[in-house]
């Protein structure tokens, strides 16, 4: 079995098709199954009746037509029966003296099962009970085309090893009835709804149409194929737009344009889908009266081509950016404005390094202390330089709290560090773990007893990157009252600093942000060298938007690591290479086990993404756990 990383190409979308001509309509659809096999798509959905054409009306009736559609069907089996594709395509049935509106589901030359349309509409432009017969609440077999195949609107289709590859068939109307179909085929197990389809094009009705397919995926947590029919219907008295798609989850991965044509395409990740549904105790199982067919096909991933962003907790496009930073910020701060009304204190402590994290703790301070119609100088700003500080950071930390008008302390924390060193024995040349860490609890410990003095809290600035990775100092800047960055990546840190900036009337706030958002990511625990930062933290553990997009995938979705690192390649192709990317997930699965103990007891902190790492909410894990099965797999990449 080759290697799909949990990814099934599919394909939706019409063909040129002749009214009432079927061995035309069924030449287009083989040759449309043998092009899509070329592109590695191995599950393709046609539109409703595509094999006669939807607005046949009254000749459904005639024998000429129902003969033609047995034959065109059978050249289309005859035409693909080497292809590695399963086929979904409309086609009228005849079974028990009725004529039904079908799915025909076929793969190699064979047919799987033939699902009839549960709903009719028979309103407005439609007449469909004029010619077929609702499909059967039971399911059962009929004789088709020489083979005793299964006939219902329940059946379940599943490929053989690759076991999350499983799909089921509703049509058109099925999807705008109050209880769907697909409801049931979700909850028997099938994570992907195949809808073959033929609704006309009126005003609106695209939008409405694509919000219905994206409803569908994200409430049923499947992949929704959906292939609507195009050109060659007749235009009587309606027009059809060939509008086709393909969503997961709620999210839109391809559709076609209007009137355009062709073949949506998408690589969905059906692993995905089951892990999401593991997780939701409400996603129930109901798999009562419903039949299993399974098939054998090799899958693999050799034509992926699925865009995966480098970044994925950052929004692509500058309005969504805009619109994510926003509700994170007001998030962040309605967070802090609670704990700060519910603790009654006077002020709120924040150690301001001149950095992008104690940036954005001290404007989410600023917001909250705002929202309450409190001044401003209740919050307390605390640069503490010591050995690694430079100007550049110092400076920007000082104009960025003048510019906001918050209250500005320096404490210079060099003597009471040297002082340690002496009761301890730490030699003053020596910059080991504990010459950094020092300055980092005595840091924290100026901080808490500032707030003490003050009758106020101190605010964390720690964020989820740092946290993943246990980079912060155990009792030290791991410490505070609230942390209002702890669900926040490092990736968006700078978006939401950035987007402050760009939307603050202050010309100081813009330009001291703007700085620091060009300063390299550094703790300042070092010594710097010709007064430019020495110890860069990226050096050390490695990119954050690497880090970043392990942790979204692994802590996200849970995916092996074998699969992030094919996903990393994707993304980061021509940044990173396969040596730099495996180093580095290395590095992150040692550090995210061996740190769990630093996640155990977090401050309180408010969520604002899918992702989090609270022990008290998504992320329950034992400090003990070993990561061997973890870092077996991406050693051995």
């Amino acid at each position: 079995m080759s290697t799909n990383y949990g990814f099934i190409k599919a394909a939706a979308g019409s063909v040129d098709i002749r009214v009432a001509d079927c061995a035309h309509n069924a030449a287009a659809v083989a040759e449309a199954i043998c092009a899509a096999e070329k592109s590695g798509v191995k599950l393709i959905a046609f539109p409703e009746l595509c094999i006669t054409g939807y607005t046949c009306g009254d000749l459904f009736c005639q024998h000429t037509l129902l003969a033609g559609a047995e034959n065109g069907v059978k050249s289309v089996l005859a035409a693909t029966e080497h292809a590695e594709v399963v086929a979904v395509v409309g086609a009228p049935v005849t079974a028990f003296g009725k004529i039904y509106n079908c799915a025909v589901v076929m793969y190699k030359g064979s047919i799987l099962g033939i699902v009839p349309k549960k709903n009719m509409p028979n309103y407005s432009e439609y007449y469909e009970m004029r010619h077929f017969t609702p499909g059967p609440e039971e399911n059962g077999e009929i004789e088709f085309l020489g083979q005793t195949v299964p006939f219902g609107t329940r059946l379940i289709f599943r490929c053989r090893g690759f076991e999350e590859f499983s799909f089921a068939v509703e049509i058109c109307e099925d999807l705008w009835v109050p209880e769907s179909p697909s409801l049931r085929h979700t909850m028997a197990g099938a994570a992907l709804v195949v809808n073959p389809s033929a609704g006309d094009e009126t005003i609106g009705k695209a939008e409405y149409r694509r919000m219905m397919v994206r409803a569908a995926s994200g409430k049923l947590v499947c992949g929704y194929v959906y292939a609507g029919a195009g050109e060659g219907e007749s235009t009587t008295d309606m027009v059809f737009s060939g509008h086709s798609m393909i969503c997961e989850n709620g999210v839109m991965l391809s559709e076609t344009e209007l009137f355009e044509g062709g073949f949506a395409v998408a690589d969905i990740d059906v692993e995905k889908l089951w892990g999401e549904r593991r997780k939701m105790n409400t996603f129930m199982s109901c798999p009562d009266g419903y039949g299993e067919i399974i098939f054998d096909m090799d899958v693999d991933c050799a034509h992926f081509d699925r865009f995966i962003p480098q970044k994925p907790f950052v929004p692509s496009g500058r309005a969504d950016k805009e619109r994510v930073c926003g509700e994170i910020l007001k998030m962040q701060a309605a967070g802090l404005k609670k704990r700060i009304a519910h603790t009654k204190c006077r002020t709120c402590v924040v150690g301001i390094s001149g950095g992008l994290d104690s940036a954005l703790a001290m404007l989410v301070a600023v917001e909250a202390i705002d929202s309450l119609k409190r001044p401003r100088t209740d919050i307390i700003a605390v640069t503490m330089p010591c050995f690694g500080t430079t100007v550049r950071t110092k400076s920007n930390a000082q104009l960025l709290c003048e510019a906001l008008g918050v209250t500005f302390k320096e404490v210079n924390i060099t003597d009471s560090v040297l002082s340690h060193f002496k009761d301890i024995g730490q030699g003053r040349e020596d910059y080991s773990v504990t010459f950094e860490n020092s300055q980092a609890r005595e840091r924290t410990q100026v901080l808490m007893d500032i707030a003490n003095m003050t009758g106020g809290i101190v605010i964390g600035t720690g964020d989820l990157s740092e946290l993943a990775l246990g980079w912060a100092t155990y009792n030290g800047d791991h410490m505070s009252m609230y942390g209002v960055n702890a669900s926040v990546p490092k990736t968006l840190v700078r978006h939401l600093v950035g987007y402050y900036g760009e939307t603050s009337e202050s010309e100081g706030v813009k330009r001291a942000l703007l700085d620091i958002l060009d300063t390299p990511v550094s703790p300042e625990l070092l010594p710097a060298e010709n007064g430019e930062i020495s110890q860069k933290t990226e050096d050390l553990v490695g990119p954050y938007e690497l880090h970043d997009f392990f942790l979204y995938y692994t802590v996200r979705f849970g995916f092996a690591p074998d699969k992030v690192f094919f996903l990393a390649n994707r993304a980061f192709d021509g940044v990173y290479d396969r040596e730099t990317v495996k180093k580095w997930l290395i590095t992150f699965l040692r550090r995210f086990f061996s740190q769990q103990f630093k996640r155990s007891c977090l401050p309180d902190g408010p969520k604002v993404g899918s992702v989090t790492l609270s022990p008290r909410g998504d992320w329950r894990m034992p400090s003990d756990a070993s990561a061997a099965l973890w870092l077996d797999i991406a050693e051995n990449l």
